[in-house]
């Protein structure tokens, strides 16, 4: 039986500006443990709105959402952002590195925020998670003295820090070659298959998309295929 670590129950949003222009209508699909999910659509469809409400950052909307089995209703911020921070890794279009720190101090940011383990232990997972994306020899390095995909996979570590049960993708090869998305791909594919990681990717990029192991279609803020 597979373990459900994420369900959409009836999504529904609509932006009030000043007409009412629904976004989402009725979105509902689950996502289990260790399970490669893409959601591909043009570009308007809705992928990415549905990617702030499924990662707890947007909270205006219909439907219930439901994380390792706790609904998110009637959570408040503080609450949601200890949800983001032990459950959920983030692996953007744009890395978001910050070059006055290392890349070692960049990967252990989210965990000195979650404050769960010691400044040691935390030292050491973020070298373990480097190691694992095979980028532990340029750990002391700055991020503007890597390349696009290397900052990429030092956005990756940094989102694995906590063991998030999730990790979220919005457009994470967007930015990147074929050489350099390919690399992506197969640490996510690996991060699935060897590691039980659950990962959740919008994407513009369909060869991508037919690769993982399900696919979700969009199509003016609905889901038109699974």
């Amino acid at each position: 039986m597979s373990q459900i670590i994420l369900e959409a129950q009836g999504i529904s949003k609509s932006f009030h500006d000043p007409v009412t222009i629904p976004v989402l209508k009725n979105i509902s699909f689950s996502l289990n443990k260790g399970e490669f999910v893409s959601v591909i659509g043009k570009s308007g469809c809705g992928k990415s709105t549905l990617l702030y409400i499924l990662s707890t950052m947007d909270t205006d909307y219909e439907g219930n959402l439901i994380i390792d089995e706790v609904s998110m209703q009637g959570k408040d911020e503080g609450e949601l952002a200890v949800v983001r921070n032990e459950k959920i890794g983030f692996v953007f279009q744009f890395h978001y590195l910050l070059n006055e720190f290392s890349v070692l101090e960049n990967v252990m940011l989210p965990g000195q925020k979650l404050g769960k383990y010691s400044p040691k232990e935390i030292r050491e997972r973020a070298y373990q998670k480097l190691k694992i994306l095979g980028i532990e020899n340029e750990a002391l390095k700055k991020p503007n003295q890597l390349s696009g995909g290397q900052k990429q996979r030092v956005a990756i570590a940094r989102a694995l820090i906590n063991d998030p049960l999730i990790i979220m993708g919005d457009e994470p090869t967007g930015n990147l070659d074929k050489k350099n998305s390919e690399i992506v791909f197969d640490i996510f594919k690996e991060l699935a298959e060897n590691y039980g990681q659950s990962l959740l990717i919008v994407t513009h990029d369909n060869e991508f998309a037919s690769r993982t192991q399900r696919i979700i279609e969009m199509q003016d803020g609905s889901i038109i295929r699974m």
